[in-house]
């Protein structure tokens, strides 16, 4: 399709949005039927880089602001031009997007719904935000995504791994390269058999929130589904650090599995707990009792230390790849900060470069023009093999890994082991699917804004 094309088409669903008798804010409203929400017209464009730099997620936060102002100066043309080397779109030439210097303006998200609003508002209305990206919490992308609908921006999705992401409240103007929870259980479930068998009593500790909610929803169904009983399933606030109520209940459970849906610092928290009150050690119902994470970062592994050692989960990324994409990357977020980069560092690396390929690739920064250039787009060279951008619910599809903490690890970088690369095929669902929210779920139109 030509460059005009997308940008026509992309007018056409604004066009519908208006019909449609959508109120949009004052401050959105275009001078001209052509224009949409901070449409740049000097040499720059400005991007909201939105990540927790306060909270329990704020490890994620600060490598995900490292990597975006690595994207940045990759587009601008600076250094070795990292990943722009490996991606099979050959849009982007160091000369900024569509001509224009690339620069950004920055909000604490502090890992709460209301405070990551109120700062990409800020940024949208104040400092001329022409997209959004970053966080790591999916109630934070939910809302976030909500308000960019709204405004009439394109919201590129951090680290956010709730189906509802890009399911029940998935919309038009956002975008996810970050995998689910329904992805993790798919590849999770075949290993964990095949590892601790077909017969178990499984305990869950469940973030209290709808990543926590649809993680464990994910993982339960893929086990039970092999055989495994629940046996309890209880939800834990996000704002808890120390879990030792919660863990000690798990002892008389007759659970001989715990699965922690927990994730950064609760994660940490939770699992040394657990390890205090002796769970490794235990045996129950003849089995060595276990612990299962099901999502994993470096960065939570650090923080955990040797606690994490033979733990099983999944991860979106991990620095060890090989493939020339995540060789560049690393190549190139290990000179600029002397140590390799996270999977939530690369997730918003990767969004940065693909909303900026969109752009170049539809001619325009009109909002449905960009949209459009992102359905169903299909590249490599970014990570994890062949991806697909799905029209359907705007949600990435390619390989997952599932990892589990390394017994000798060489460094403090070198904590988790990749032991299944599961392919793209085996964690692919229908959009419609019912841990997505079903038939009723819709993506609904594109706004740009005006």
């Amino acid at each position: 399709m030509s460059k005009s094309n997308f940008t026509r088409r992309g007018l056409l669903k604004t066009s519908a949005v208006a019909g449609a008798g959508l109120a949009l804010p004052t401050i959105f409203t275009a001078q001209s039927a052509h224009a949409f929400t901070n449409e740049p017209t000097g040499g720059t464009v400005t991007l909201g880089f939105n990540v927790p730099q306060t909270g329990p997620y704020a490890d994620e936060g600060a490598d995900e602001l490292r990597a975006y102002q690595l994207a940045v100066e990759h587009l601008n043309g600076g250094g070795d031009g990292g990943m722009l080397n490996t991606f099979s779109s050959k849009e982007l030439d160091g000369t900024g997007i569509l001509g224009k210097k690339v620069e950004y303006v920055t909000g604490d998200t502090q890992t709460k719904s209301d405070a990551a609003r109120a700062s990409a508002k800020s940024m949208i209305e104040k400092d001329g935000a022409i997209m959004i990206t970053g966080g790591s919490s999916s109630g934070v992308a939910v809302a976030v995504q909500a308000l960019c609908q709204e405004a009439g921006v394109i919201f590129m999705a951090g680290l956010t791994h709730s189906n509802d992401t890009t399911g029940k409240d998935k919309k038009a103007n956002g975008f996810r390269h970050f995998f689910n929870s329904y992805m993790s259980g798919a590849a999770l479930a075949p290993v964990l058999a095949n590892a601790y068998g077909k017969d178990r009593k499984a305990y869950h500790l469940t973030a209290d929130y709808n990543w926590g909610y649809t993680t464990e929803e994910a993982v339960r169904a893929s086990t039970e589904a092999m055989g495994w009983e629940t046996v309890a399933a209880v939800k834990t606030p996000l704002t808890q650090t120390d879990f030792s109520s919660y863990i000690a209940p798990v002892l008389q459970s007759g659970a001989d599995t715990l699965v922690l849906n927990h994730y950064g610092g609760n994660m940490v928290n939770s699992l040394t707990n657990a390890v205090q009150f002796g769970l490794r050690d235990k045996q129950v119902n003849g089995k060595d009792f276990q612990i299962v994470v099901p999502l994993y970062s470096r960065l939570m592994a650090k923080g955990a230390g040797a606690n994490v050692k033979g733990i099983f989960g999944s991860t979106n990324w991990h620095w060890s790849l090989q493939d020339a994409g995540s060789k560049a990357f690393v190549k190139s977020f290990g000179t600029k900060y002397g140590f390799p980069p996270s999977q939530a560092a690369h997730t918003t690396y990767v969004q940065t470069l693909l909303y900026a390929d969109a752009v170049q690739r539809a001619g325009s920064f009109a909002p449905c023009a960009v949209a459009e250039a992102l359905e169903d787009f299909e590249f490599d060279g970014l990570g994890n093999g062949k991806t697909l951008y799905r029209g359907a619910d705007h949600q990435c599809f390619k390989d997952v890994l599932v990892v589990k903490g390394k017994e000798n690890p060489t460094s403090e970088f070198d904590l988790l082991e990749i032991v299944e690369v599961t392919p793209a095929e085996q964690v692919t669902y229908a959009p419609d699917h019912p841990q997505m929210g079903g038939p009723e779920a819709v993506l609904g139109a594109c706004n740009n804004g005006a």
